[in-house]
């Protein structure tokens, strides 16, 4: 590749990419403040079946107690 067909390519992807602002117009740390205080979201019904089906075999199998700290 020669100089000129360099400068037309880097004129090309000039014209294609517009110049990158690097200044942020606002803060953001205040919306992502709001988005960590928003209202979480309710607990699905399944998880709530799971923690009764692991409980009800931890209540009849108390052995597994262990095996289930290991695998937390």
């Amino acid at each position: 590749m020669n100089e000129q067909d360099q400068d037309e390519t880097r004129q090309a992807v000039r014209d294609v990419f517009p110049p990158v602002d690097a200044e942020l117009r606002r803060d953001l740390w205040p919306l992502m403040r709001r988005k960590l205080e928003a209202s979480t979201p309710p607990v699905a019904w399944y998880d709530w079946a799971l923690v009764g089906l692991v409980g009800g075999v931890v209540v009849v199998f108390p052995d597994l107690i262990l095996v289930l700290v290991y695998h937390l």
